[in-house]
């Protein structure tokens, strides 16, 4: 795997998993415990078993303070640092349910997490540009190759082939995007869609769906993966 940035690498995590039973890399939580006790419940996840998560875990939903914790505590999970996390740290955006401690663990949070040859990220990376040539931002925000595209297609993960293999989220897909070089995993927990986590070791996918409607968001802004070219 290529080295990353400059001002990435201070910022980058690499676990071995061969120190854990399970492996499971989960997507958006957005502040929603409950969904995310029955994902870690179905999953049957015990304190031998890794638990990585593609950052924003706060913002949106009911309770962020509670995933922060969840996830804060257990020694067996860990995150990247989303772009949401970062409106935070910049003061864009605010939680009064969070404490300096939570701020704090935040700002200490990685932004690329390494698992053998797979790289998790929060958006993604630009297949026209070298690994180490993309910023914390980049690794933060990247999702449409359209200049201030957004959410206009062909998105990255679309033209990229790997390696490493990049989980990401930050993009709200209706199903995950499964493809050799790219896993996807927001698939709009916090809208009313679902929670999932991806399997390492058996390559499978596993969600559970939110019980409420949840925040609107408009269909132009969920990604039909059956679409995709």
């Amino acid at each position: 795997m290529g080295r990353f940035h400059p001002d990435v690498e201070p910022n980058h995590l690499d676990i071995d998993i061969d120190e854990y039973e399970d492996a499971y890399v989960v997507g958006d939580v957005h502040g929603c415990p409950e969904p995310l006790d029955r994902l870690l419940s179905k999953l049957r996840v015990t304190d031998d078993d890794l638990v990585v998560f593609v950052g924003d875990l706060v913002r949106k939903g009911p309770d962020s303070a509670a995933v922060v914790e969840r996830v804060r505590e257990a020694d067996n999970m860990f995150t990247v640092r989303g772009n949401n996390e970062e409106k935070l740290l910049r003061g864009d955006k605010s939680l009064d349910a969070l404490s300096e401690a939570d701020l704090e663990w935040m700002a200490s949070l990685p932004v690329a997490i390494t698992i053998g040859d797979n790289l998790i990220v929060h958006g993604g990376v630009d297949p026209r540009e070298p690994l180490d040539a993309h910023t914390i931002d980049d690794l933060q925000t990247t999702r449409s190759l359209v200049p201030g595209g957004s959410y206009d297609s062909p998105y990255w993960y679309e033209e990229y082939e790997g390696p490493p293999r990049v989980f990401f989220g930050h993009t709200v897909l209706d199903d995950p995007v499964l493809t050799e070089g790219a896993v996807g995993l927001d698939t709009g927990c916090v809208y009313g869609g679902s929670l999932t986590a991806y399997d390492l070791r058996n390559e499978s996918v596993t969600a559970v769906p939110a019980l409420r409607g949840g925040v609107e968001r408009s269909d132009a802004k969920i990604v039909d993966v059956a679409e995709l070219g």
